[in-house]
């Protein structure tokens, strides 16, 4: 060893044994409570809170770490915004559309019908100015927002009966999420009924239910609804790519040393990218094992598209009227998705289409 490389660690071991340790060292332990909206069974969706927990610990030396409690341990799993806006904890995990009992643009933050995909959403949130429009909002709720992943665009759900064009639709009694699609589909003339997911299986098989809309195929699968409805319709248009989010106390977050923001804002990104990730690798295999168990996989007939677009641009229309800020953020998304979706012509969709027409 050189004498400047003896200097350097003489150095080193001076500053720690004057208990000026690096900044992560010196930093006192910090414990937060996180409440999910989903249950542990849901690898793809809690995985991301058990990802990022991880990682902040690693990240900390152990310093850092984040008690995970699954939805109904700590509160309900739609009472997760009242519990970060309360102090009851310091985070959330869950999808924004759960709470637009509280204000419709909450939608904006997870999916709207016939809105972003999984990357237009991300690019849109991180660069395009869609983060700090949410951020301004959910300031209301004492909540800053990161990205907890994207499902990538959803299915249309489970019937119990073929879905031949929009008549069909009519009268129909379907599980779904309530807001934006919940109101386009009840001028559908669907029967809206809302329920807990885990309730939805036994509702079908009694034909209580005659459908429900969940997620794709990897979570949908754990839930055996193929067992009691063998129709599988996509696209979900109601959901082109629905982001989960980390919703952070503003005041937990303000108490933390910068180093702790950095490593918070740095395992919410790790999170993020594997969530979604998990997603793309998991759904073509329980995709592949649903069909060889006779599920029928359908697309929806145009009308039926056709007419959910004409519904859902009425429910956005009656919402801006009502609005100023639904209006502003609408308006603000649609313009970003008008030049992904240009750009998307002469990119990834052509080559997909390319790649579809061949054999690999």
């Amino acid at each position: 060893m050189d004498r400047r490389s003896l200097i350097k660690q003489a150095g080193i071991a001076g500053i720690l044994a004057a208990g000026v340790a690096p900044a992560v060292q010196a930093q006192t332990a910090v414990r937060w409570r996180l409440a999910a909206s989903f249950p542990k069974s849901l690898d793809t969706i809690f995985g991301s809170g058990e990802k990022f927990a991880q990682t902040l610990k690693d990240m900390s030396g152990g310093k850092f770490e984040v008690s995970l409690h699954a939805a109904g341990e700590l509160m309900p799993a739609f009472e997760v915004v009242n519990g970060v806006q309360n102090g009851i904890v310091d985070m959330a995990l869950t999808a924004p559309y759960y709470f637009t009992g509280k204000d419709y643009v909450f939608a904006f933050g997870c999916a709207v019908p016939f809105g972003l995909t999984a990357r237009q959403m991300d690019a849109w949130m991180e660069h395009g100015g869609g983060r700090k429009l949410m951020d301004e909002f959910y300031a209301n709720y004492n909540i800053k927002s990161m990205s907890a992943g994207n499902t990538g665009t959803q299915m249309g759900g489970w019937y119990r009966k073929e879905i031949k064009s929009i008549k069909d639709i009519n009268g129909l009694k379907m599980r779904l999420g309530g807001g934006l699609f919940g109101d386009a589909m009840h001028k559908l003339g669907v029967v809206s009924q809302n329920m807990p997911v885990g309730e939805v299986y036994q509702a079908l098989e009694k034909g209580t239910l005659d459908a429900v809309e969940f997620v794709g195929p990897h979570d949908d699968q754990k839930m055996g609804f193929n067992k009691v409805a063998p129709y599988y319709y996509y696209p979900g248009w109601w959901e082109g790519g629905a982001e989960l989010e980390f919703f952070i106390s503003t005041k937990s977050y303000a108490a933390l040393p910068k180093e702790y923001q950095a490593m918070v804002d740095a395992a919410c990104q790790v999170a993020a990218r594997d969530m979604t990730a998990k997603y793309d690798t998991l759904n073509p295999i329980a995709l592949k094992k649903l069909v060889a168990d006779g599920t029928k996989v359908l697309p929806f007939p145009k009308d039926f598209m056709d007419a959910g677009y004409k519904a859902s641009m009425e429910v956005f229309a009656e919402n801006e009227a009502k609005s100023p800020m639904f209006k502003k953020i609408h308006a603000h998304m649609r313009a970003f998705q008008r030049d992904q979706i240009l750009w998307d012509r002469y990119s990834e969709q052509r080559f997909s289409l390319y790649m579809s027409s061949v054999k690999l």
